[in-house]
C-alpha cells in the first residue's frame, strides 16, 4: 500500500508506512510482510478522566475476512464478537506497551489494529505490535518508546527470525520477543522441552534482531514529526501519604505478615477508613482517587522496603520458598481424568475429557496454519475463588489468555495423533486464587491428563518468578530481588510476572509480564534458572501423587481401535448415501471415522467391548475381499430369467447362471430360489471389471440323489422325451 512516508526493515521483511491514511488519527501506519498488512491506529482523549482509578488503555485487534478474500459466516454476513486469536493479539499488544507511559498520564488511549490483507503464511501478531509502536511513535500521544517485536523459531538447529506458520510447526520453538534498544520487554510463545541455555541464546538472538525494526520506526517518525501533546500528571500528593503513614505507624508490618488472607484484607480495609477519618479531621484535601493512588503507593512503598532492605517476604517465607503443596487424582469417578492440585492459597480443579474425531474443533482463523484442532485447554475464573462476587458464566480476556498459555505448554508433551487419536478436553476450575492459578493449571492439567491414560512423554510443571526492585533518580536498577512462586500481592505490588513451564528435560512455556521499562538480561537469566530449580521441585512431589501415566483409560470413555481395509473397499463400506456405514453404526453404538489421508485407516470409538467387537466384524464383512474359490453364504437380491443376483458381503453381489444354480437341468430361476432367500454359493471367477461370477451347483456334493428327487417331478408327471407317433391309439376304419 502506498503512503507518504516509508521505512524498512529489510532483514526483517517489514515495511512501515504513514502519512495518508486515518490522518485524523492521532498515529496511523501500515505494516506489512509478504503480502500481510496491518492497519494500526493511537489515538488519546486529550483531557484525563477525572473517576479514573487505573491507566485507561485499550488494545484491540481485529480480523476481517476480505483480507483472505472470504465472506463472514452467518446470517448477517459481518464480522462479529473478537475471535479467541484476536482477543490473544490484543493481549500480546498491550503488554509491552503499557508500561512505557509517562507516570501520572491518566488520558484514555486507544490502540486499534485491523488485518488488511493476508497471504496465510505469515503471523499478524508481531506485526500488531510493530505497528502499535511505530503508530504511538509517530502520534501526538506521549510515550517512551520504541520497541520491536519479533517471532523466532529453531529450524534445524538455527534461529530464524519472523519464521512461517510451516517452519513453526516443524520447528522446536515459537517464541514472540518484545524489547527495546537495551533490554526485554515482554516474551511470550512455547518450545519443545529447550535446555535453558539453548533458551537464553535464542533471546539473545531475538534481541538483536528487534533492533532494525526498532531503527525503521524512528526513521518513520522523523520523517513525519508530530509534536506530544502536553499534560498534567496525576502523582499522589505527598500529604496524604505522609498523613496515611503516620495512621498506620508500625502496624502495616503485622498485616504484612497476616498468612490469613481473608482477615489480612479485613485489617487492610480497616486502616484505610482510618486513613480517611484522620484525613477528614485534618486540613489535607483528598478525594476519592487522589486517597486510592496514594494509599496504594504507601502500601507499595512500605512492601517492598520489608524485602529489599530485610529480606522478609509476606508469609514469612524465604526469597526461594514455595508454598506447601498438596495433589490428588482420580477424585470424579465418573470423569474420564481429574487432579486437584494447591499451592498454598491457590487452587484449582481440572479435569480431562477425552473424545473422538467429531469433537475435534474447527478454526475458522484467517491467519494460522492449522484448520483443526484436537487438544483444548479452558480456564475458569469465578469470583468465589477470591471470595468475591461477581459477573459469572462470561469469558473474560484474562480467562482465555491463561488458558492459552497452559494449552501450549502441555501441547509438547502430548502423543502424536497417530499413537493417540483422541479428542482431548482439558478444563482447569480455578477454585481458590492467590498467585500463579495459570501455573497450577499446568501442575493439575499434567496430573489429569496422565490420570485420564493420555500416554504424555513426561510430566509439565510450571513456577512464577516475581521481581522486586528499587530505581535510581535515572530510572535504572540499583536494587532488586527475585521471588519464587509469587503471591497475588506480590504480583500487584511487584514489578515483574515470567511464568516459566517445563519438563526436567527443558521449558515448554513461557510469559513475561513486566512494569518496568526494560528487564536487564542479568536479570532475566537469574529468573530463568530459578524457575528450573523451582519447577524440577515441584515436579518431584507431582511424582509421588503419580508417577506416570496410566496405562488403561477410563472406563467410561471411549475405547479406540483401527482396523485397515483396501482403499477399493471404503465405497462399499460407505454403501449408497452412506446406508451401509450408518447401518453398521446403529447396529453397533460405535463411531466410526475413515481417514481422509487415503492410507484406507478406519478409526473406530466404541463405549463398550462389546460394541467395538461387534462394529470391526461388520467392518471387516463390509470390505472382505471377495476370493475366487472360496464359499459364501449370501441373500438372493434379484431373481431373473438368466440366473440370480446374490449379495454375498454388503454392497457386494454376483451373479449365479441358471446353469450353475443346480447340477441337474433347471427351467426357471424361481423353481431353486426367490427373492430374500439365503443360500450357499461359491466364487468361480471375477472378470476384468470387477463382476463376480458366483456358482451353487459348486456347492453340492457330486450326485446328490435327495436334491435330484426333490426337483424331479414323479416319472408319471414327466411330459414324453420326444413325440413318437407310433404310440398314438389307433383309429378304428
Amino acid at each position: 500500500m502506498k503512503q507518504k512516508y516509508s521505512a524498512t526493515a529489510d532483514k526483517l521483511g517489514l515495511t512501515f508506512s504513514t502519512g495518508t491514511l486515518a490522518r485524523q488519527a492521532g498515529g496511523a501506519v501500515t505494516v506489512t510482510c509478504g503480502e500481510t498488512t496491518v492497519f494500526v491506529s493511537a489515538t488519546a482523549a486529550q483531557q484525563p478522566n477525572p473517576d479514573q482509578g487505573v491507566f485507561p488503555l485499550t488494545v484491540d485487534y481485529r480480523e476481517k475476512f476480505s483480507a483472505a478474500g472470504r465472506f463472514p459466516g452467518g446470517y448477517f454476513k459481518r464480522e462479529g464478537r473478537p475471535t479467541e486469536k484476536e482477543i490473544l493479539t490484543s493481549r500480546l499488544c498491550d503488554r509491552p506497551i503499557r508500561p512505557l507511559f509517562p507516570k501520572g498520564f491518566m488520558n484514555e488511549v486507544q490502540i486499534i489494529g485491523l488485518l488488511l490483507s493476508t497471504d496465510r503464511t505469515h503471523e499478524a501478531d508481531v506485526l500488531m505490535v510493530n505497528g502499535a509502536s511505530a503508530a504511538l511513535l509517530c502520534s501526538d500521544i506521549p510515550w517512551d518508546g520504541p520497541i520491536g517485536c519479533v517471532r523466532v523459531g529453531e529450524i534445524e538447529g538455527k534461529f530464524v527470525c519472523n519464521s512461517t506458520h510451516e517452519q513453526i510447526f516443524e520447528g522446536k520453538l515459537d517464541l514472540v520477543y518484545v524489547g527495546n534498544e537495551k533490554e526485554m520487554l515482554m516474551i511470550e510463545g512455547s518450545a519443545d522441552e529447550m535446555p535453558e541455555a539453548r533458551f537464553i541464546e535464542a533471546l539473545t538472538f531475538a534481541h538483536q534482531a528487534i533492533q532494525e525494526s526498532i531503527a525503521a520506526q524512528k526513521k518513520l517518525a522523523a520523517d513525519a514529526p508530530k509534536p506530544k501533546f502536553k499534560f498534567d500528571p496525576i502523582l499522589p500528593d505527598p500529604e496524604v501519604i505522609a498523613t496515611c503513614q503516620r495512621t498506620v505507624g508500625d502496624r502495616f508490618e503485622a498485616i504484612f505478615f497476616e498468612t490469613d488472607r481473608q482477615k489480612k484484607n479485613a485489617v487492610l480495609d480497616a486502616v484505610k477508613q482510618e486513613c480517611i477519618i484522620a484525613l477528614e479531621n485534618g486540613e489535607v484535601s483528598f478525594d476519592k482517587q487522589s486517597f486510592s493512588l496514594a494509599f496504594e503507593t504507601l502500601q507499595k512503598t512500605l512492601y517492598r522496603k520489608q524485602i529489599l532492605e530485610h529480606g522478609k517476604r509476606a508469609q514469612n517465607r524465604g526469597l526461594e520458598e514455595v508454598r506447601p503443596i498438596y495433589s490428588e487424582v482420580g477424585l470424579l469417578k465418573r470423569v474420564h481424568g481429574s487432579a486437584l492440585f494447591q499451592r498454598g492459597d491457590t487452587q484449582t480443579l481440572v479435569t480431562t475429557t477425552l473424545g473422538t474425531p467429531q469433537d475435534i474443533q474447527d478454526m475458522d482463523g484467517l491467519t494460522g496454519g492449522a484448520h483443526k484442532k484436537s487438544f483444548i485447554l479452558h480456564y475458569n475464573f469465578p469470583p468465589y475463588s477470591m471470595g468475591e462476587t461477581g459477573r459469572f458464566g462470561f469469558t473474560s480476556r484474562r480467562e482465555i489468555g491463561h488458558g492459552a498459555l497452559a494449552e501450549r505448554s502441555l501441547m509438547t508433551v502430548l502423543p502424536s495423533e497417530e499413537d493417540f487419536p483422541y479428542a482431548i478436553r482439558v478444563v482447569s476450575e480455578i477454585m481458590e486464587s492467590n498467585g500463579s492459578t495459570s501455573m497450577a493449571s499446568v501442575c493439575g492439567g499434567s496430573l489429569s491428563l496422565m490420570d485420564a491414560g493420555v500416554p504424555l512423554t513426561a510430566p509439565v510443571a510450571g513456577t512464577s518468578i516475581g521481581l522486586i526492585t528499587r530505581l535510581d533518580s535515572t530510572g535504572n536498577i540499583e536494587a532488586h530481588c527475585l521471588l519464587t512462586d509469587i503471591l497475588g500481592e506480590e504480583d500487584h505490588l511487584g514489578d515483574m510476572d515470567f511464568k516459566i513451564c517445563g519438563t526436567r528435560n527443558g521449558i515448554t512455556g513461557f510469559q513475561l509480564d513486566l512494569k518496568l521499562q526494560g528487564l536487564p538480561f542479568e536479570i532475566v537469566k537469574a529468573a530463568i534458572h530459578r524457575g528450573q530449580k523451582t519447577r524440577n521441585y515441584i515436579l518431584s512431589i507431582m511424582e509421588k501423587t503419580l508417577p506416570e501415566s496410566r496405562k488403561e483409560i477410563s472406563v467410561y470413555a471411549p475405547r479406540i481401535d483401527s482396523i485397515q481395509i483396501n482403499l477399493k473397499k471404503i465405497g462399499a463400506l460407505i454403501g449408497p448415501g452412506g446406508r451401509n456405514i450408518k447401518r453398521i453404526i446403529e447396529i453397533s453404538g460405535a463411531d466410526i471415522d475413515i481417514k481422509e489421508d487415503n492410507s484406507g485407516k478406519v478409526l473406530i470409538y466404541a463405549r463398550s467391548k462389546e460394541s467395538m467387537e461387534r462394529c470391526i466384524e461388520e467392518i471387516q464383512t463390509a470390505t472382505k475381499e471377495i476370493r475366487v474359490g472360496e464359499i459364501y453364504k449370501g441373500t438372493v437380491t434379484k431373481a431373473v430369467r438368466f440366473g440370480a443376483f446374490v449379495e454375498v458381503a454388503p454392497g457386494q453381489e454376483g451373479l449365479v447362471p441358471i446353469s450353475e444354480l443346480a447340477d441337474f437341468y433347471v427351467e426357471q430361476t424361481e423353481d431353486i430360489c426367490k427373492v430374500g432367500d439365503s443360500i450357499v454359493v461359491k466364487c468361480i471367477g471375477i472378470d476384468n471389471q470387477g463382476r463376480i461370477r458366483l456358482s451353487r451347483k459348486a456347492t453340492l456334493e457330486s450326485g446328490d440323489s435327495k436334491e435330484r428327487r426333490r426337483r424331479f417331478r414323479k416319472p408319471e408327471e414327466r411330459p414324453p422325451r420326444s413325440f413318437d407317433r407310433h404310440s398314438l391309439p389307433k383309429k378304428d376304419n
